[in-house]
Formats: structure tokens, sequence, C-alpha cells
């Protein structure tokens, strides 16, 4: 599997939007997180090792769930680095 199929594109929803940001009010505080639907057979390590590359920031954590429209990842970012801008450099905004 090539690094360039890992990452397939962002997940947008209201709650994943909610993510980037993390305002006080919401059940996700910490915030800082973005997801994004990713290839099959990629693993956590894979996900992270490529996203750091990407585009150019440290990942703290990746939790990875299997659905029916593929497998989703989301990336939590180590703190000194914004969810919101690897946001909207991939255009979620």
């Amino acid at each position: 599997m090539k690094q360039s199929d890992i990452l397939i594109r962002p997940y947008v929803t209201e709650k994943t939007l909610n993510l980037l940001s993390g305002t006080p009010k919401q059940k996700y505080r910490d915030g800082n997180k973005i997801e994004f639907i990713v290839h099959r057979q990629a693993s956590k390590s894979d996900i992270k090792d490529v996203f750091e590359e990407r585009f150019e920031v440290k990942v703290d954590r990746v939790w990875t769930r299997i659905q029916k429209d593929g497998k989703h990842a989301v990336i939590k970012l180590s703190e000194g680095y914004s969810a919101e801008d690897v946001g909207t450099r991939v255009g979620v905004f």
C-alpha cells in the first residue's frame, strides 16, 4: 500500500467540526481532533506516520472504527499544533 493511498478524504459533519475546536459546552472538551476516511488495511501507526509527514504536525493519538462507508480515523494533534489549521489546508472550511 502506497502512502498516498492511506488518507482518502476528510470526514466532515457537524460533530467532526466541533472536534476541531472543542468549545467548553461540548462533550469533547479537549478538541484539536480531525477525522479522516482511511484505507481499511491501514494501521494506526501507518495513519500517524503519513499524517505527520503530509501535514508537518505531531500526532498525539489515533482512534479508528469501521463503518459502512469505510474506516474512520480520529486524529488528535499534540499541543502546539492546530487541527483547525489542518482543516483549512484540506478544505474543510
